[in-house]
């Protein structure tokens, strides 16, 4: 059901915010996510195959722990991204955006008029018309974040594009795919992708657009933080419960003794 963003509202306040991507599609992962006090939760849609049904569960369960449901669409087609909304998204993360023609079809899609041409619909987020879908439609085009993944060194290049539309919410930064499009598959750090996401960061700063980053260390935190950042996804919960779980074996494993003296 719709609410207001508790995102969109520590954003607008300059407050930090903490999310994670949940890749297992799975609602007790997302009330672990919740209960782990993470502020927002992207349900990855990209590369998790997930049906709308249980798309539906997982945004079910964090509006029931208030954690915000930001939902990454495979693609940015209308009925990709219709389908993220009327199950109850609070914000659409869209991968690849490269032109301003790309940004444009997003929010067109993503809003009601006259900031778009989202196609009606009285179901769950509008409370099944409990109340009136004329003030629903304006609270949600007011609430709903739109949000354009930066993958590419053609996004880059666009970027003073892409951010002049009205309706971007936020930017996110995605360093691997980045990375790749430059000729540099996985080296993340590298300083031609380093100095691409600046630039980002910076051109979003000039449009008073937040900017979202993807720390790959702990160590980045501070300098991120002191250049302007605010929101910050600290990876997925399959990487993180996999690293727990090697972690926590080597700790018993260490235990073991390498000789075992003669009873």
């Amino acid at each position: 059901m719709l609410r207001p963003n508790e995102l969109k509202k520590k954003l607008q306040a300059g407050h930090p915010a903490f999310g994670l991507f949940c890749s297992v599609p799975h609602p007790v992962m997302v009330e672990m996510i919740a209960l782990a006090d993470y502020d927002f939760v992207i349900l990855d849609t990209e590369h998790v195959l997930v049906n709308p049904e249980t798309l539906e569960h997982l945004i079910r369960a964090a509006e029931a722990l208030d954690i915000t449901p930001l939902v990454r669409v495979a693609d940015s087609s209308k009925e990709t991204i219709l389908r993220a909304l009327d199950g109850g998204a609070m914000g659409i993360v869209v991968p690849h955006v490269e032109t301003r023609e790309q940004a444009e079809a997003i929010v067109r899609a993503s809003r009601y008029y006259p900031e778009g041409m989202r196609s009606l619909n009285g179901g769950r987020p509008g409370a099944f018309g409990k109340s009136s879908l004329v003030d629903y439609m304006k609270r949600a085009n007011e609430e709903i974040l739109v949000i354009p993944m930066i993958e590419s060194s053609t996004g880059v290049e666009n970027i003073d594009e892409i951010l002049s539309v009205p309706g971007i919410d936020m930017i996110l930064e995605g360093s691997a795919d980045l990375s790749q499009s430059y000729g540099l598959p996985w080296q993340t750090r590298s300083e031609t992708v380093q100095t691409a996401l600046r630039h980002v960061h910076k051109r979003s700063q000039a449009h008073g657009v937040p900017y979202c980053a993807i720390p790959r260390s702990a160590d980045d935190i501070e300098p991120l933080y002191v250049s302007g950042v605010r929101a910050f996804v600290l990876g997925d919960e399959r990487g993180i419960s996999f690293r727990a779980l090697n972690a926590h074996r080597k700790t018993f494993h260490n235990l073991i003794p390498t000789e075992v003296p003669t009873p």
